[in-house]
């Protein structure tokens, strides 16, 4: 069978506390939670909602995942990614970004992924971005994405492309400097 024509759109949450960005956590109804974002994630989530709908990418997302955000049973857990893709997928629609997949499931969501066609985003941790997503994307020879995320950018996004009838994908990193302070530079 014939893969599908596929991007990907990859993000790292927005700012945490404890970062280079003052002030606590706050959840989505503001209050004080240290699994979420600060303010300037909350403007940084914003930003990305507009850049994406506005087709800042290229294409418009119509799938939006987001790690598993923290529940009364796993209260460990971030609510960052979730809480980074809940306004793009507000403003699609979507009662929320598909967060059947938790920080660890990686494997099970790129499966998923690679199922998929027309352009998704994706809101995870940086780390298990470069560890243990990127390295499961089967990529075109010679493609050399991200190993390691430097822990102050927030502001770039890793997309994938895979062709119609392609099996593997092209890639390449956006800086769209969307808040003061972002770099043009990739990383």
């Amino acid at each position: 069978m014939a893969e599908t024509a596929l991007t990907l759109y990859i993000i790292r949450h927005s700012e945490k506390p404890g970062e280079s960005w003052p002030g606590p956590g706050l959840n989505a109804d503001g209050v004080e939670d240290k699994h979420s974002l600060v303010i300037r994630g909350w403007q940084r989530a914003g930003a990305w909602a507009a850049f994406f709908i506005n087709g800042g990418a290229g294409q418009i997302p119509q799938t939006v995942y987001a790690a598993k955000p923290a529940t009364v049973d796993n209260p460990k857990e971030s609510s960052r990614p979730y809480e980074t893709a809940l306004p793009f997928s507000e403003r699609l629609g979507l009662a929320g970004p598909d967060d059947r997949f938790a920080k660890g499931e990686e494997a099970a969501l790129v499966t998923d992924l690679l199922g998929l066609s027309g352009a998704v985003l994706v809101s995870w941790e940086h780390k298990a971005i470069v560890d243990a997503i990127i390295p499961q994307l089967p990529l075109k020879s010679g493609i050399s994405p991200p190993t390691t995320w430097p822990g102050d950018r927030y502001d770039v996004v890793l997309q994938f492309d895979r062709k119609a009838g392609d099996s593997s994908f092209s890639y390449q990193m956006l800086c769209p400097c969307l808040l003061s302070g972002d770099s043009a530079t990739p990383f």
